[in-house]
Order: C-alpha cells, then structure tokens, then sequence
C-alpha cells in the first residue's frame, strides 16, 4: 500500500536509507541521516506540498520516495529531483516501481514539468527502473564521488511531467526571491 509519509514514519524511513548510505553507492553520503534529521526532511518536503510517499506491508515501512526542487534557484521552480529508497530485503518486487510511478502522478499534478534521476554511483538497478518508467539518460558526471575506495559516477536520467516544455507554466518563477539573492 502507497501513502504520504508522515513524521511517525521517520525511524523506519531513516534505517532503509542508512543501509543505503552505509552499504551502497546510490547515495553519496557517508553517514545515514538520524531519526531527528529525517522528520525535518519530512515536514521541509510536505510543507511546500511536495509529494513524499512510503510503501506498507502489514504496516510496516518497506519504501519511499519523495520529490523536491532541482535546485534552490527561482527559475528552477518547475523541475523536480526524484528520490526512492527500498528496504534492502524487498528490493526486486515491484516496490520501487509503485512508488515511482504514484511520484511521476504526484508531482505531475504538483505542478512540476520536469522530473530528474541523479543516480549516484550509476546504480544499474535504478538507471533500469527509471528506464522502465520512460526516463531518458540525460547525462553523465564522471568520477564525482569517492565512496568505498571507489570512484563514482553519477547518471542523469529524465522525463517531461504533464506538458513538460509544450506550454508555459500558469504561474512565473517569484520574481521576489531573484531579489533575495542578489543581496
């Protein structure tokens, strides 16, 4: 079952992305988020509206995923990063996928006209799932990360939400927060 995460939801939330953190490359942090860390992650992404969902068997917290702004800049206001995390032992049954297609319609109806994969490490169990949901590879950033002794790349996958580019917005970037970073 697919809901929107709430702060109750954060321990779970947090030990799935520590084994990620502590065992993978997917994500290029060395150390997990702390629970605390996690419900202001939580609440920063639900208070501007924007999805974070959790996956549930028999209660249990067995994924996320959760989009948010590509980058902090105004004109960046329509273009959404993805993130998704399995739990380790449910990874390959479809978890994944459920949640990254309820993210697309989400965010989609958000108003994002842009959604952006940044794999680290080039994960081929993510770049494949991306593929799948009809992502293009946008590009890649060679030897950007060093994690495990290990140089890592990170690939940039990507797909257009609703109308993508075919139209413009019903709403401009704010003008006032251009302003805000010039000072």
């Amino acid at each position: 079952m697919l809901r929107s995460a709430e702060v109750g939801d954060a321990a779970s939330i947090a030990a799935i992305y520590a084994t990620h953190v502590e065992k993978g490359s997917a994500s290029f942090d060395t150390v997990p988020r702390t629970v605390a860390e996690t419900e202001q992650k939580i609440r920063d992404i639900t208070e501007k509206g924007w999805p974070f969902l959790v996956a549930t068997q028999a209660g249990d917290v067995v994924g996320y995923a959760y989009a948010s702004q590509f980058r902090d800049r105004p004109a960046y206001g329509f273009a959404c990063e993805d993130s998704i995390y399995v739990r380790a032992d449910q990874v390959g049954q479809g978890i994944g996928s459920q949640l990254l297609a309820a993210l697309i319609e989400q965010s989609t109806a958000f108003g994002f006209r842009q959604m952006i994969a940044v794999i680290g490490g080039g994960e081929p169990a993510s770049v494949a799932l991306h593929g799948k949901m009809g992502f293009e590879h946008a590009g890649r950033m060679r030897s950007v990360g060093r994690k495990f002794g290990r140089w890592l790349d990170s690939v940039y996958m990507q797909i257009a939400l609703g109308e993508g580019d075919g139209s413009a917005p019903g709403r401009e970037p704010d003008e006032g927060s251009r302003e805000r970073e010039e000072r």
